[in-house]
């Protein structure tokens, strides 16, 4: 025990300050959608996403500039969202009018989102971010192992009575065990959505069947009848709803539409349809309900980890996990800290 309970201290004590920041904007991301609707007048109206409605905004959207992809309007939101090439964005309106473009970090929710996905250093930052995750995790549970041997003295107290290092012990202690199954769901979903290759191979090992997504068809090029694309894709799926396109990567690749099927739990669904830009006519699907249920669970990572499901309890779950987390860094380094100090100043 005293193994492991020096191992969770000093891993603690390297990760506390990622753990701090991943937690404060975790729980900021919860309010994403709040903020967008109290920044931009457009995203409080409720869209209709049907065909003709969402056919004649992506044509205004790419009579501006062909972006990237357009992440629809809808119920909830009522702005379409954009992405450029080189990391441009934008909001437009419900008929496809731009309202405001900027690049990756000039608006505070992407900022955020940079923040928590990468620490604002690229690709390096985000295996940081994943690592960090995975072994946030590891720290509940050997924080839970920790705790067994003191249970008698859980008071249930979150905040500390003073700044002694008891009384933070004791909260972190406490803190812990009150919130250890969200910040060990958080931690490790996050962990998986990093690594994502890797974690999607180990769960369809361990819960094969199911079919595998085939590979996107060629395509020949062409301007996009978006109505017309959009109004096949709602054909081959006619209980999905249509939640993203995307243009042609490159020459000789498909367009595609993201939706989502009514058991899918990812915001955007993992359900595809690949149009072909010369006829704007549907050349391939790939139905996400007929995956097994290794690669189901591994789509539903991203919405558990990101509240995309669940309503409002669990979004107030998943924000409250974020705060229970920075508290966690903070208090464990601070009492480490403290002793610490007290162990060099014994040791001089």
């Amino acid at each position: 025990m005293g193994v492991v309970r020096t191992l969770h201290a000093w891993a603690g004590a390297i990760l506390a300050l990622i753990l701090v920041i991943l937690g404060v904007t975790g729980s900021l991301l919860v309010l994403r959608e709040d903020w967008v609707k109290l920044t931009v007048p457009e995203a409080r109206m409720a869209v209709t996403p049907s065909v003709a409605v969402l056919g004649a905004a992506a044509e205004a959207v790419e009579a501006q500039g062909r972006p990237r992809s357009m992440m629809f309007a809808g119920p909830h939101i009522g702005v379409h969202r954009l992405t450029y090439p080189e990391d441009g964005m934008a909001y437009a309106a419900a008929d496809g009018a731009i309202l405001t473009r900027w690049t990756d970090t000039e608006r505070v929710e992407q900022w955020v989102f940079q923040l928590h996905h990468r620490l604002l250093a690229g690709e390096g930052g985000e295996i940081v971010v994943g690592v960090a995750g995975l072994a946030g995790a590891v720290l509940c549970l050997t924080g839970v192992i920790v705790w067994f041997p003191a249970w008698r003295s859980f008071a249930g107290r979150v905040w500390p009575r003073s700044m002694a290092r008891r009384d933070l012990v004791s909260s972190h202690r406490d803190l812990g065990i009150l919130m250890a199954l969200p910040v060990l769901v958080l931690c490790l979903t996050g962990g998986m959505i990093i690594f994502n290759d890797t974690s999607k191979a180990l769960v369809t090992w361990l819960a094969p069947g199911g079919v595998e997504a085939p590979k996107p068809p060629k395509a020949g090029q062409g301007d996009i009848d978006w109505p017309m694309a959009l109004a096949g894709a709602q054909a081959a799926f006619p209980q999905a709803a249509l939640r993203l396109a995307s243009w042609p990567a490159k020459p000789g690749a498909p367009a595609a539409i993201r939706m989502k099927q009514p058991a899918e739990w990812h915001p955007n669904g993992r359900t595809l349809v690949y149009i072909d830009p010369a006829t704007s006519k549907v050349i391939g699907t790939v139905d996400a309900q007929a995956f097994g249920p290794g690669a189901r669970f591994q789509n539903a990572v991203y919405p558990i980890h990101a509240a995309s499901v669940g309503g409002g309890l669990y979004e107030l779950v998943v924000f409250l996990g974020g705060v229970a987390l920075s508290a966690l860094g903070g208090l464990g380094l601070w009492s480490f800290l403290i002793q610490q100090r007290r162990t060099w100043a014994r040791g001089r």
